[in-house]
């Protein structure tokens, strides 16, 4: 297939863009040019501001794609500006389960619906993360009802290529003995591996599926368990102060994420314990 990647240079982006190469579609990468790629030769490449309509026109007017993968949307005048110029056959969007409120244990897709919401345009400073992403999936389903679309719902995604460091920053602070203000350490979350979140995308490409759709690791675990893990294998102890640093899940809310959906399309998920330690071992190696 012929596909257009809005994106695809960073974390779980680069696993999703040499999936696809792998499974031999022919890919292009449109980016703004400034985060180097080592695809070589195995993609093509288009350069724009997706925040500039006359250039997004200019990159794509007069062009047709079988399937756009849009991993930087974040808000609807995103969505606008790209599927009034875009000819695609499919437009898969690179969605969140924070537009979930709340997210609960065991989440479906159901529990959110763009359908029956109020649509505002707006841009990604306007609101709330999770408001502004709302916001791109209300306009896909109040707007864009012609356009055969899917919308990928992940929770938090984590590696060894996270570049926001988020799980490195409970490990970081426990060795170091640096305080953290913990809001929620005891509560079971859902996450994502990079790796599988990069190969699922590439994977609901060729899966004429419509809609929304969930993604994550079976099970959950809490920043807890992590923190105790941390503590066993370095004997450090994290230290926990309303007066620490605020730690990056600080508000999440207890949950899981079901993914019936995606297994009955065939892709099997990770259990989360099966590979989260070894990230956890991964960042101890790299700061002790």
């Amino acid at each position: 297939m012929n596909i257009l990647v809005i994106g695809g240079t960073r974390f779980f982006g680069i696993q999703m863009v040499e999936e696809l190469v792998n499974r031999g579609h022919d890919v292009t990468i449109a980016t703004r040019g400034i985060t180097p790629d080592h695809f070589g030769n195995k993609v093509k490449r288009i350069i724009f501001n997706r925040s500039d309509c006359d250039s997004i026109r200019k990159a794509f007017a007069h062009k047709h794609y079988d399937v756009v993968i849009d991993k930087i949307a974040y808000c609807s005048n995103d969505i606008k500006n790209i599927l009034e110029v875009l000819d695609c056959d499919r437009y898969i969007y690179m969605s969140t389960t924070a537009v979930y409120n709340p997210k609960t244990l065991n989440t479906v897709e159901e529990d959110y619906d763009g359908r029956g919401k109020e649509l505002v345009w707006c841009d990604r400073g306007d609101f709330s993360y999770s408001d502004i992403k709302r916001q791109a999936e209300i306009a896909l389903s109040k707007v864009y009802q012609n356009v055969n679309w899917t919308a990928v719902r992940y929770p938090v995604v984590l590696g060894m290529d996270d570049y926001t460091n988020r799980l490195r920053f409970y490990v970081d602070h426990i060795i170091k003995g640096v305080p953290m203000n913990i809001d929620n350490a005891d509560l079971q979350m859902g996450y994502i591996s990079s790796d599988e979140a990069g190969k699922f995308l590439a994977f609901i490409t060729e899966n004429d599926f419509s809609g929304a759709v969930n993604g994550s690791s079976h099970g959950t675990i809490s920043l807890a368990e992590i923190m105790e893990y941390v503590n066993q294998k370095t004997g450090c102890k994290g230290i926990i102060t309303p007066d620490g640093e605020n730690a990056p899940f600080n508000g999440e809310c207890e949950y899981s994420i079901n993914t019936d959906k995606a297994e009955k399309m065939g892709f099997k998920f990770s259990n989360l314990k099966d590979w989260i330690f070894e990230l956890l071992d991964y960042y101890i190696e790299q700061i002790v």
